[in-house]
């Protein structure tokens, strides 16, 4: 941990895949398939782990599937497959139920491999003098409206908004204040990439796979 308040990391694996898996019979988590010497969803953990207190998953359907990661589940609150700002409700909950002294999450993608090792901290700074607010990730790609930091305080007026329709994350988070937080790219394998790149098809994570690779070799 790299700041002194108590944080819970939510991978958000809620998603049901559809570009990765499009075409095949076959169906399944885009984060559980191979990367590196394990998944994607380990390389993802491997990045938040050091950055907050816990780490909790959210997906939905049989939470099984990820006994070895030894970490809890939750399942969106929200039914319906409603997008990630039920997952970031689910979180909310969760943290408010198991860790109450948690002020905050952070929200980050489950196919996302290569964040950044500042992430929390600097979402952290960046809301140092705007209580309520919610600070999301930037890079040249533009924002990443699911990777961000949120107030558990929240998580009445979420669910409000959930029920009433909305499901655009900025149009939510625009109410309480977005705080945008720019991130540099990086260097992985030899290569300059975006910090925030996430594998959504087959020929993203055969990218990711090959700069894992190389940065390994």
């Amino acid at each position: 941990m790299q700041q002194a308040e108590i944080i819970v990391g939510v991978i958000l694996a809620g998603g049901q895949s559809r570009r990765m898996f499009e075409g095949q019979a076959k169906q399944g988590d885009k984060t559980l398939l191979e990367l590196g010497d394990g998944t994607m969803l380990d390389a993802v953990i491997e990045r938040l782990a050091p950055q907050v207190d816990q780490i909790v998953i959210n997906a939905n359907g049989d939470p099984t599937r990820f006994d070895d990661f030894g970490l809890a589940v939750v399942g969106d609150t929200v039914g319906g497959f409603v997008g990630p700002l039920a997952g970031v409700l689910a979180g909310m909950r969760w943290a408010q139920k198991n860790t109450p002294d948690a002020r905050t999450i952070v929200t980050v993608s489950a196919d996302a491999p290569f964040l950044p090792d500042d992430l929390v901290v600097r979402f952290v700074a960046a809301l140092t003098d705007k209580p309520g607010a919610i600070a999301v990730a930037q890079s040249a790609d533009g924002l990443h409206p699911v990777i961000g930091l949120w107030p558990v305080a929240l998580a009445d007026d979420l669910e409000a908004a959930l029920t009433a329709g909305v499901r655009k994350v900025l149009a939510w988070t625009d109410t309480h204040g977005t705080v945008p937080v720019a991130f540099g790219p990086i260097e992985v394998g030899g290569e300059t990439i975006d910090p925030f790149f996430n594998a959504n098809t087959p020929g993203d994570l055969a990218r990711a796979r090959a700069l894992m690779d190389a940065e390994e070799a």
